[in-house]
């Protein structure tokens, strides 16, 4: 599975604003986001000039794959998917990219970024719906149960992270039972429920007009 292997923080400072790659180093002043405002390279504090139309859109497609760990292939699957369905194309995209596995095992608490997520997701700590589930790509739905592994709860990772679940604020569409290490989609989320700092109409425009 191709992954990208580069500094993290770099993606953040190419978009100009935390994308929240590096889990908790994200809310300290150690942030390179924070250190650093200008995008990375020698010519950095140049690129801050007025963006064409088309450069505004491309950019906030760029930061959604970034945000939420997609590469273009995978990404334009899931902008024909959204298309294909009734409703608001942008809003059905950004709910196809919380309904992933990775994604919602990051939304219940149990790692500190969607990278963490989906190595735990491929190391086959989580069963979705009583059967144990790698892929991190996999689309969960309304009623859909996640939890982790009767064998992993015993692992050190996961003791420390039931002990964090209880600062967790987990979303008005998950619900997360903190002893049993388990959690439930109750629904497809909302725009108002998704947090992600995205325009995603410049992403539907972005594709409609290529």
């Amino acid at each position: 599975m191709a992954r990208y292997t580069g500094p993290v923080c770099r993606l953040c400072r190419r978009e100009g604003q935390k994308l929240f790659l590096k889990g908790d180093k994200c809310f300290t002043p150690k942030c390179p986001v924070e250190k650093r405002k200008n995008p990375p390279g020698m010519h950095g504090a140049s690129m801050r000039r007025r963006l064409s139309d088309y450069g505004l859109r491309l950019r906030e497609k760029q930061k959604a794959r970034r945000m939420y760990g997609i590469f273009e292939r995978q990404f334009r699957k899931y902008f024909a998917l959204a298309t294909a369905r009734p409703g608001v194309t942008g809003t059905t995209l950004l709910q196809l990219l919380e309904s992933r596995l990775d994604n919602v095992v990051y939304r219940l608490g149990f790692a500190s970024s969607r990278a963490a997520a989906r190595q735990i997701v491929r190391h086959g700590h989580f069963a979705l719906n009583g059967r144990k589930c790698d892929i991190p790509s996999a689309l969960l739905g309304e009623g859909d149960v996640v939890h982790v592994n009767a064998n992993s709860q015993k692992n050190e990772y996961f003791k420390i992270a039931a002990e964090r679940l209880e600062a967790v604020a987990v979303p008005n569409w998950l619900s997360l039972d903190r002893e049993k290490l388990e959690g439930k989609v109750l629904a497809l989320p909302t725009r108002q429920e998704i947090d992600a700092d995205l325009k995603e109409q410049l992403i539907v425009e972005y594709y409609s007009r290529r």
